[in-house]
């Protein structure tokens, strides 16, 4: 957690003992290579078209097929959250190209009536089964720490759909979102 610049931590704003408090301003973390398009073009469902595209020739040149899901636009609360996961983006997009990838968190300013289209990312339970999960409920529990509130304990399986979006921040967007709700967070 130590290495979230300042001017994204935003939690001791927004965490209470109930968890994140949200707003019409939701945050989606990404890597800097893929800013311009995304502020030319907008949010995308099922996001970052190269690292699909390099998994399905990866797949090909082995002799599997892949099939593409269409997964939502994944946003959180928090920026601090949003840094998290922009990280796993650049991280994972290291993997196959190279570059000077930095971390970038877009603030998503949704008017009312999409902004309650907005919904719990209940489907995180399998993601925080496995080791990147933990990863997260390891960082997540540091950001509750920093802010002296106990970390979530919550039963992914039995957790009620607002757990996922009050206490760990997760939220999705079943559309593509317009670049004119999108603003690059700067410090």
């Amino acid at each position: 957690m130590t290495d979230t610049p300042d001017f994204l931590k935003d939690a001791r704003d927004l965490l209470t003992p109930q968890g994140f408090t949200t707003s019409s301003t939701w945050y989606h973390g990404t890597s800097s290579a893929l800013v311009d398009s995304i502020i030319e073009q907008g949010l995308k469902r099922s996001g970052d078209k190269a690292l699909k595209a390099a998994a399905k020739n990866t797949m090909a040149t082995i002799g599997n097929s892949y099939t593409e899901s269409i997964e939502p636009v994944f946003l959180t609360q928090s920026k601090e959250l949003a840094f998290y996961w922009a990280k796993q983006t650049v991280r994972n997009r290291s993997v196959r190209f190279q570059g000077d990838e930095q971390p970038t968190v877009l603030a998503v300013t949704l008017p009312e009536e999409l902004n309650a289209k907005v919904k719990p990312d209940v489907g995180a339970a399998s993601l925080l089964l496995v080791e990147e999960g933990e990863q997260f409920m390891a960082y997540l529990a540091g950001i509750y720490q920093a802010n002296n509130i106990a970390a979530p304990e919550i039963d992914l399986m039995k957790a009620d759909r607002l757990e996922y979006l009050n206490k760990l921040g997760m939220a999705y967007y079943d559309a593509d979102i317009n670049a004119s709700y999108l603003n690059v967070v700067t410090g």
